[in-house]
């Protein structure tokens, strides 16, 4: 009789061990620049695709160096100043453009072309702590207040997209724009758009 008890936990020991091992996730590391498309939505290798064309485009563009030049000469040399704006989504997908913008901001700031300034929340804590210097820190430690560089441009954009489909099957294609606008006189100094990532995707069949 023990025996069998015996036998009988050990099997279920093994049994729970098997389960375990099973509902354990499999982990693979592979390379951040491995193209990986699962559901056809929009992903990590879309983004450096657009980010790649679109940078690329604005380093390049004798319109921004011109404008850089211009700038320049009437400023003792001082670069002009960039604020990210708003990058709108108006696609149907839950699409982050913050990873857009930022990627972009990064690469443009450290090609040494122009500077950016600080917008949005990330302003707001930088603002909240100066005033509380002016509390807590010394007279001579303490951030001036109204010192502030101000954005002589804005960095914008806007992610759309187009789908068509029959049956099973269905297009996504993505079109991305990023524009640098002069803040003061709303000219348009660069706008770029990549419209390369098209998508062919086949839904499984529901079965009836």
């Amino acid at each position: 009789m023990m025996k069998n008890v015996l036998r009988v936990s050990i099997c279920v020991v093994f049994l729970l061990a098997v389960l375990a091992c099973s509902n354990t996730p499999k982990v693979k590391r592979v390379n951040a620049n491995t193209t990986t498309d699962l559901s056809g939505n929009w992903n990590d290798t879309d983004v450096r695709i657009v980010c790649d064309s679109l940078i690329k485009d604005a380093l390049a563009s004798p319109r921004i160096d011109m404008y850089i030049s211009d700038f320049c000469s009437r400023n003792s040399g001082a670069r002009p100043a960039i604020i990210v704006g708003r990058f709108r989504n108006v696609t149907s997908e839950h699409i982050d453009t913050s990873i857009i913008s930022g990627i972009m901001r990064t690469s443009i700031l450290n090609s040494g072309k122009l500077d950016f300034v600080e917008g949005g929340e990330l302003r707001d804590d930088i603002r909240l702590e100066r005033q509380d210097q002016q509390i807590n820190a010394s007279a001579t430690t303490a951030a001036m207040l109204k010192n502030e560089t101000g954005a002589d441009f804005m960095l914008v954009g806007t992610v759309n997209s187009i789908i068509d489909g029959a049956g099973n099957r269905m297009t996504r294609t993505y079109y991305v724009t990023a524009t640098i606008v002069d803040i003061e006189t709303n000219r348009i100094l660069w706008e770029g758009e990549n419209n390369s990532i098209k998508k062919s995707i086949r839904l499984p069949r529901t079965r009836i």
